[in-house]
């Protein structure tokens, strides 16, 4: 079940409209997305690189910019240690990429998902000592590692710690008592001593904002390095971060360079994919790009990903990017399987009476594990966890609903894991297998869910007539991307549309083709996606139907029309 509501945020949207140019539709969209001061509307519509944060403001970053500015000009050894998935892979690149551009000795390591789990670990810092490291700096992870940092202190290393994860806490009397790093320097600006005014950025932003410092504090231009910011656009929204703010100026400036990209991985990627180079968008980022940098991570090794960043000749580039395209196309079977394994699953069992489903999937791949509770938390729109059997006892990944913060949630209920950590939406942890069935009755009792909770709200922009529809405004709207979390695509509603001639269309049968007509007898093409099935068959018993859609000019054969892409319908 749904619930619609239309978003009726109130501001003079004529005035906003004469002041930017814009048409009061726009300036509607615009105060919808939580954007009403003048600076706001302005950086929102225009923002550029430089309105970005002086990275400097980070807590630590002066220390950490110190520091690598000694160990570069005493040219000892530095190893970036980042993580398995996208983020972590950009953010090694950029940090590598960057040092290497100040003749720094530096390498890099990722940990391997399976042997070694998520961020920093002894094993890493036993390594990086047998290999005569003398700083580790790591990005996108480390600010939980506090065991393992304070292994690697006491053996002589100096150790800076960029991430952007919540820190560690304990719940105290007092109230809560943050657990940081005993690193040389820690860099996450979710540090509640740190005041830095934009929190929601990825862990290739920090480090972005790290190597951006030091070229400054060398007197270095940092225009040199400005293009890894796609680096950052990438990890954005593959890391589904909140396209707002920073994050927004960001992810466009990325998608503008990555038109005519200098990185020849990079290059090779969109072309074997087949993405679009000069109308590349977030959604190729995300659904096309982005799981193949994923898939080495998850199914080989991330060096795979951060070897393709690395390229030097286009023959190799092209190898590893027909290599990734191919993993990540057994990561798809992979994850049906997997999907199709937990319905069946919940479907049977007392599970489906749970608020918050707990999978237990012993032979699935664990890499793949969170893909799969992002999956069925759209079927079911719960909370999920789906947990598999690894080497030492049984990890998992959750993915959360807008009414449940999984980190607090899990930290009620700490003692049962061997590690965990994540954030409001997503989590990762690690538990004994005895106690996973205490863990699902657990969760679910502290829960708290109601029944309201659990119905998927659908957020609409407006009532918007078909007749109100234009090539202009579709064109208008493209002045709201890029699209993704924390900025969505704008979504209108129309009722008592009368749908004409629907058919199923498409080489895999997975297109609803259709017309609807307004009151006045106005006519327009719509298409659907979804499960095109069900909406037939609802379609043959309704004479008039509502659909929440957004509009898009179909080019067919050098002509163009505009048809609406139906989202959802009753």
């Amino acid at each position: 079940m749904e619930k619609w509501f239309v978003t009726m945020k109130k501001a003079d949207f004529n005035g906003i409209a004469a002041k930017y140019h814009i048409s009061p539709i726009l300036a509607r969209l615009i105060r919808n997305r939580d954007v009403k001061e003048d600076a706001q509307i302005s950086s929102y519509l225009n923002g550029t690189a430089a309105d970005l944060y002086d990275g400097r403001q980070m807590k630590d970053m002066d220390r950490a910019v110190e520091i690598l500015k000694e160990k570069i000009q005493a040219h000892v050894p530095v190893r970036v240690i980042g993580d398995y998935d996208i983020d972590g892979v950009n953010a090694s690149y950029i940090l590598q990429e960057g040092l290497s551009g100040l003749e720094a000795d530096v390498d890099a390591d990722i940990p391997d998902r399976i042997r070694d789990g998520f961020g920093l670990n002894k094993m890493l810092i036993d390594k990086a000592l047998e290999d005569g490291i003398d700083t580790i700096i790591t990005c996108d992870n480390g600010i939980a590692a506090l065991d393992e940092i304070a292994y690697g202190k006491e053996r002589g290393l100096t150790i800076i710690v960029t991430d952007h994860h919540e820190i560690p806490y304990l719940e105290t009397e007092g109230g809560r008592s943050y657990q940081i790093p005993p690193a040389d320097a820690v860099v996450d600006p979710h540090r509640p001593d740190c005041e830095y005014p934009f929190k929601g950025l990825c862990g290739a932003a920090v480090a972005f904002k790290l190597v951006e410092a030091l070229y400054r504090a060398l007197e270095e231009d940092p225009g040199r390095i400005r293009h890894l910011m796609e680096h950052v656009a990438i990890a954005t929204v593959g890391d589904v971060m909140d396209l707002q703010g920073e994050n927004r100026i960001f992810v466009k400036t990325g998608l503008n360079m990555l038109k005519s990209t200098r990185n020849g991985g990079l290059k090779a990627l969109i072309e074997c994919t087949g993405v679009p180079v000069d109308k590349i968008s977030a959604y190729h980022i995300g659904f096309v790009l982005g799981p193949c940098i994923n898939a080495s991570g998850r199914l080989d090794t991330a060096k795979r990903a951060l070897a393709l960043l690395n390229a030097k000749d286009a023959e190799e580039a092209s190898r590893l990017a027909e290599e990734l395209k191919e993993l990540n196309d057994s990561r798809k079977d992979m994850t049906e399987q997997g999907v199709e394994q937990a319905v069946e699953m919940i479907e049977n069992s007392s599970l489906k009476k749970d608020k918050v489903l707990v999978v237990y999937l012993p032979d699935c791949h664990e890499s793949i594990a969170g893909i799969i509770a992002g999956r069925i938390r759209e079927r079911y729109y719960r909370p999920v966890f789906v947990l598999t059997s690894a080497e030492e006892g049984v990890k998992g990944s959750g993915r959360s609903i807008e009414n449940y913060h999984m980190f607090k949630e899990m930290n009620r209920c700490r003692e049962l894991f061997t590690r965990f950590g994540g954030h409001k939406l997503a989590a990762g942890l690690s538990l004994p297998e005895e106690n996973v069935d205490v863990f699902r009755k657990r969760i679910n009792e502290l829960s708290g869910l109601t029944e309201e909770d659990l119905l998927e709200k659908v957020s609409i922009d407006m009532q918007l007539p078909i007749a109100y529809l234009s090539q202009k405004l579709v064109e208008e709207l493209e002045l709201l991307e890029p699209f993704g979390k924390g900025n969505p695509r704008p979504l209108f509603v129309e009722k008592n549309l009368r749908v004409i001639s629907p058919r199923i269309v498409g080489k895999n049968q997975n297109v609803l083709k259709f017309q609807v007509e307004d009151a006045r007898g106005l006519r327009m093409d719509a298409v659907y996606f979804g499960d095109v099935g069900a909406c037939m068959e609802y379609m043959k018993h309704k004479s008039k139907m509502a659909f929440t859609y957004y509009p898009s000019v179909n080019e067919y054969m050098g002509r163009r029309s505009l048809q609406i892409t139906v989202v959802h319908y009753r």
